[in-house]
């Protein structure tokens, strides 16, 4: 890898370290959301900054061509990101679904004792 594109790839990484950092600390950003993203910067820090990372990737998994297994592992991110989002979706959706029902349960005991109060 040419050393320019190698600092920039390592500064790339940094700045997704910071980003992800600074929006926790301001509480734009849940932990638990964060470590994925924090994780995913670690990855791309070591893949830019060691040399044979990607060829030692490569190899593991038996691909001939390296670049491809860093499109592996991206795809591999991206899926587990999905996966991770549409659970979070599923559990919000339910609890919406809940809350929605307690609320109609409580304004139909609102509306009971206004009528058992009035004349």
């Amino acid at each position: 890898m040419d050393t320019r594109l190698q600092v920039v790839a390592i500064m790339a990484a940094g700045v997704l370290l910071l980003v992800v950092l600074e929006l926790v600390r301001r509480r734009r950003f849940l932990e638990r959301y964060a470590l994925t993203w924090l994780a995913a910067g670690i990855l791309l820090l070591v893949l830019a900054s060691w040399h044979g990372a990607l060829d030692a990737v490569a190899r593991l998994l038996g691909i001939a061509y390296p670049p491809n297994a860093l499109f592996l592992v991206a795809f591999a991110f991206l899926l587990m990101l999905l996966l991770h989002f549409s659970l979070a979706v599923s559990r919000l959706t339910d609890q919406t679904k809940v809350l929605a029902q307690r609320l109609a349960l409580l304004e139909e005991r609102v509306n009971h004792d206004r009528e058992d109060r009035t004349p």
